[in-house]
């Protein structure tokens, strides 16, 4: 992530500990897939991918989701990691009980593998 884009300007908005909690998280997606843009899905601040939504998280007053724009993701991760609250596109968390970063990075690599599939098939 280079510049000022999206995500770097959502995070700029949060107080602590949302900023370094996202920032972290988005610095670590970032890693990940080098070649990701910041943007926006869904109406979210995201990592893009060939076009394509990878990764976003939002903070709430009920604390924060990952979401990375796929349930079949999302499914895939929840089924190596219990206590977890989800909805169908993402997976809720909270200061005290943080995303495992195993569980970000199986995230981040299933959904830029499903991207891949994707635009090789069509």
């Amino acid at each position: 992530m280079t510049g000022m884009g999206a995500v770097s300007e959502y995070i700029s908005t949060l107080a602590e500990p949302s900023r370094v909690r996202i920032d972290g998280l988005m610095k670590r997606a970032a890693a990940a897939v080098p070649d990701a843009d910041e943007g926006m899905s869904y109406g979210m601040a995201a990592l893009r991918y060939r076009g394509r939504p990878l990764v976003s998280v939002v903070t709430s007053k009920q604390g924060y989701t990952v979401y990375p724009f796929s349930p079949n993701v999302v499914a895939a991760v929840l089924a190596d990691i219990e206590g977890f609250d989800s909805t169908k596109g993402g997976i809720r968390f909270s200061e005290d009980q943080p995303l495992p970063d195993s569980a970000l990075d199986a995230l981040v690599r299933g959904r830029r593998e499903e991207i891949d599939a994707a635009l090789t098939r069509g």
